[in-house]
C-alpha cells in the first residue's frame, strides 16, 4: 500500500472487543503474556504457517528496546523518555530499565488502546516519574502539542523518542516526513530509537519477509510491513547514527558473544539509534 492517507489499523482503538485483534495484545501474546484473546493468538498462528519462529520478532524487538534504553540512560545521560506505542506492560518496560539507572528519569508512554492505558495507569499510579497519555502516535503534531505531554516533558532539553516496533504498523509511505516533524520539535542532543520489520532483499530473506508481511496484513490485525534498509533509514532524517548504525536488532550492542546463529526470522527486524546534532 502507498500514499500518505493509508490507514493505520489502530487509529480507531480496538479496546476490549474480543472479535478484533489488537496490535498491543498480539505483541503481548508473542511475548507469552496473559493479556490477549484467541483472535490475537490467531494472528501469530497465521504467520506461523510461513514462519514458525515468528515470536522471535517480538523478542528481538523487546531486547533491542531494553539495550537501547539502557544506553540512552547510562551513556547518553538522557533523563526524559517519550515511548510511542508502548503496548501492554511486560517485564522490563522502558521506565524499569531507565529508572534503574536514574530513579529521577521521566518516562511518558503514549498509546491509544484503552486496555493498554488501563493496565499502564494501574501499574504506574504510584510512580510520579512515569505517565500515560492516550493519543495516535502517527499524528506527530497531536503528540508534540499535547498539553499533558508538554507539562510532563521539557522540550527545551534533550529527550529520547522511542518508536520501537511501531512504524511497521503504519502502511503509508510518508513515515520519514512524520519523523521529521517529531525530530524538528526535539532539542539538540536528543535521541531517536527505532526498530522495524525488515526485508534484507536477499532471495532467502525476501521470500520470508514477503510471506510474513502478507500474513500479517491479511490477518485480523491488518498491519505489518517489512521495509527495506533504505526505507527504514529514512525514518532517521537529519540524525547522526550511533554506531553501529542501522543493523539487525540482535546486532545492536548485544549483551555478550553469540553462541547460536540467528534464525531467518531474527534477520528480518532491524533497529538503530540516532542523535540530533
Amino acid at each position: 500500500m502507498s500514499g500518505a492517507t493509508a490507514p493505520y489499523p489502530s487509529a480507531v482503538p480496538v479496546g476490549v472487543d474480543p472479535t478484533r485483534a489488537s496490535i498491543a495484545r498480539v505483541y503481548d501474546a508473542a511475548l507469552n503474556g496473559k493479556d490477549n484473546y484467541e483472535i490475537d493468538r490467531q494472528v501469530l498462528a497465521q504467520v506461523r504457517t510461513v514462519a514458525p519462529q515468528v515470536n522471535d520478532l517480538a523478542w528481538a524487538n523487546r531486547d533491542f528496546l531494553i539495550r537501547s534504553c539502557r544506553f540512552l540512560a547510562m551513556q547518553a545521560r538522557i533523563d526524559q523518555f517519550l515511548d510511542l506505542g508502548s503496548g501492554l506492560p511486560t517485564a522490563e518496560n522502558t521506565h524499569q530499565v531507565v529508572q534503574r539507572v536514574n530513579p529521577e528519569a521521566k518516562v511518558l508512554y503514549v498509546d491509544n488502546d484503552p486496555v493498554v492505558l488501563a493496565h499502564g495507569r494501574a501499574l504506574l499510579e504510584e510512580n510520579e516519574n512515569t505517565h500515560f497519555v492516550a493519543a495516535d502516535i502517527f499524528q506527530p503534531e497531536q503528540i508534540i502539542e499535547h498539553p499533558e505531554i508538554r507539562d510532563f516533558l521539557d522540550f527545551e532539553r534533550p529527550i529520547a523518542l522511542l518508536h520501537v516496533g511501531t512504524w511497521h504498523h503504519y502502511l503509508g509511505d510518508d513515515g520519514g516526513e512524520k519523523m521529521a516533524t517529531y525530530i524538528d520539535a526535539l532539542a539538540s542532543g536528543s535521541y531517536v530509537s527505532i526498530a522495524h520489520f525488515y526485508n534484507p532483499g536477499t532471495p532467502e530473506h525476501a521470500e520470508l519477509a514477503v510471506k510474513m508481511e502478507e500474513k500479517f496484513i491479511h490477518s485480523p490485525m491488518g498491519s505489518g510491513r517489512f521495509r527495506s534498509r533504505e526505507e527504514i533509514q529514512a525514518l532517521f532524517p537529519g540524525l547522526e547514527m550511533v554506531e553501529p548504525g542501522l543493523v539487525l536488532c540482535d546486532d545492536w550492542w548485544p549483551d555478550g558473544p553469540r553462541l547460536q546463529p540467528l534464525n531467518l526470522v531474527r534477520q528480518c527486524i532491524a533497529g538503530g539509534v540516532g542523535r540530533k546534532p
